[in-house]
């Protein structure tokens, strides 16, 4: 797929040409979308599959994103993982885009990470050693004790949703609120990388998905936040430190 560069005068009209017509309607373009942060984001605390309530910096993101993507093209259709902090993220964009329901998809929800849930950070490899190491583990079939998945497995669910949506909204325009855990396997599956860096609450990530392939146009943008702020920290499922 290319990419079309466009300078447009204000005074003309630009008209798509019958090319530029057919790659856009073959083209599904997906906005991923991180939850804003939470009470345990906030604390360092593991939240997994776990409930935590948006916190007053995250309610402030949700809004900030909001007025960014209503901006934006109006999408077709907002999705979100079922879990309170993505559904609450996702309503507050869905109004601003004039969308009139969120559609949940339980298979977009954060990883489950077995006893890690609900610890924090700092205690995990004093108080759960295997499920610390197995979170970590560059051995992607480890499923994390306590009844956790394995990254292949977040892997497979993640982009088996994602291609789902793609599918049915081809030369559409989609919203999808999730979690940093799920982008960071979106990124990997995609790019084949080793690491997905840091994933930022309230970030914005654009994909686009056309003739069975996946291209990410943009990454981890928090433009929007400049005003409203952010932890610096994000999820980082790469490294201990």
């Amino acid at each position: 797929m290319h990419c079309i560069c466009l300078i447009i005068d204000a005074a003309k009209e630009f008209k798509w040409s019958d090319e530029d017509a057919k790659v856009k309607s073959e083209v599904t373009e997906i906005v991923l979308v991180r939850h804003g942060e939470t009470t345990w984001n906030a604390a360092g605390r593991i939240q997994g599959q776990m409930e935590s309530e948006l916190n007053e910096v995250g309610q402030k993101q949700a809004v900030a994103i909001a007025e960014r993507l209503g901006k934006e093209e109006r999408p077709i259709a907002v999705y979100s993982s079922d879990l309170k902090r993505a559904k609450d993220t996702a309503l507050m964009i869905a109004k601003t885009c004039f969308c009139s329901q969120v559609t949940e998809i339980a298979e977009l929800k954060e990883r489950h990470v077995g006893s890690l849930q609900g610890l924090y950070w700092k205690d995990g490899a004093e108080k759960e050693p295997e499920a610390y190491s197995a979170f970590f583990s560059s051995q992607n079939d480890l499923e994390i004790p306590g009844g956790g998945e394995s990254f292949d497995q977040l892997c497979e669910r993640s982009m088996n949703a994602l291609k789902q949506i793609a599918k049915k909204h081809k030369g559409e325009r989609v919203i999808v609120v999730t979690h940093g855990g799920v982008l960071r396997a979106i990124y990997m599956s995609i790019t084949q990388a080793s690491s997905a860096g840091k994933l930022l609450n309230a970030s914005v990530n654009v994909v686009h998905f056309s003739e069975e392939k996946w291209i990410i146009d943009s990454w981890s943008d928090v433009s929007h936040l400049s005003s409203v702020g952010f932890l610096q920290r994000g999820f980082d499922g790469d490294a201990k430190s």
